[in-house]
């Protein structure tokens, strides 16, 4: 395997992280010695202990001269929780680390790189940026925009209907898209729907994979009235500004609440299951947002990913937005 090959390996361990890290990011680490693999690990649950940590324990001390893949910079602040994994990378010898993106946080943001070229380790960056990137996405979200990153997930017939005239929406899509939109839950750490949707579908909001039951993400009503327990309420998009613990928001039921996060902006990534029917009248997906003349409706979203899932489509959009 090549270096873009083993980064790719250490994105796939990190991206399984997430929704279990947050606040932290959602790391993957592979430690290679001689063209092997002798240490992976990801950012457990909670955050402690980072991927670095896991791969460098499982690596021991043949990690000595060994290549550590890193998907995000290695920490460089000190913490209650742990040593700074620079320090830890230092301490074990590593020859050489490739790392695909710097952290934002102002903690690290290039200390780390500098601290492990000051220790005599070669050090490189960029590999494989983009991947990682949308793998973090969530986290680089509350770092530099100081709220999570919201996905919107739509599940609508051609003609973008979600429900019969008669209010039937199940199922709509296949088995193999609704297990796609699972495994989409199960990288959220909370996950919100709008007030009708709330006392129509009174909706579980689980994951229901099997072996992945604990993933099931919190959940939260848009509503400026009180939630039961096991419920948050957010009173409107922008208080997910104060969920400092949240990296990843998915917003899942509702035309009310999918036109109330896209009327605010705050939707950064849209993820449309489309299946193969013509409904008519009935539910829309998604209701006024306050568009205005139609060609504001261009250039605001980019197709990343398209594949079909058994007989529905999946289409995956970025919002696009000035850097």
């Amino acid at each position: 395997m090549n270096d873009a090959q083993w980064m790719q390996a250490a994105i796939a361990l990190g991206q399984d992280a997430r929704g279990r890290t947050a606040p932290n990011p959602n790391v993957g680490c592979v430690i290679v010695a001689d063209g092997s693999e002798i240490g992976q690990g990801a950012t457990q649950a909670g955050g402690r202990p980072h991927a670095e940590a896991v791969a460098l324990a499982a690596a021991g001390d043949r990690a000595r001269g060994a290549t550590a893949y890193v998907t995000l910079e290695p920490c460089a602040h000190e913490s209650t929780r742990g040593p700074a994994c620079s320090d830890l990378m230092i301490a074990a010898g590593i020859g050489r680390l490739v790392a695909a993106l710097g952290d934002p946080d102002r903690r690290t943001n290039g200390r780390g790189f500098d601290r492990l070229r000051d220790a005599g380790i070669a050090v490189e960056t960029g590999l494989e940026a983009e991947s990682a990137r949308r793998s973090l996405a969530g986290y680089l979200a509350r770092r530099t925009l100081g709220r999570p990153l919201v996905t919107l997930k739509l599940a609508m017939s051609i003609d973008g209907r979600i429900a019969t005239a008669h209010g039937e929406s199940k199922w709509i899509t296949g088995e193999e898209a609704r297990i796609d939109a699972h495994r989409e839950r199960a990288a959220a750490d909370l996950v919100v729907v709008g007030s009708g949707t709330y006392r129509t579908d009174a909706p579980k909001l689980d994951v229901r994979i099997a072996g992945m039951e604990d993933r099931s993400p919190r959940r939260a009503v848009l509503t400026r009235t009180a939630c039961p327990d096991g419920w948050t309420a957010l009173a409107a998009p922008d208080a997910i500004f104060a969920l400092h613990d949240v990296n990843d928001l998915m917003v899942e039921g509702g035309a009310g609440a999918a036109s109330a996060f896209l009327a605010a902006d705050l939707v950064d990534r849209l993820i449309v299951y489309r299946a193969p029917i013509l409904i008519g009248d009935g539910g829309r997906g998604i209701g006024d947002f306050g568009l205005g003349p139609l060609p504001a409706a261009h250039g605001r979203w980019d197709l990343v990913d398209e594949r079909a899932l058994g007989i529905d489509r999946r289409e995956v959009y970025e919002r696009r937005r000035e850097q």
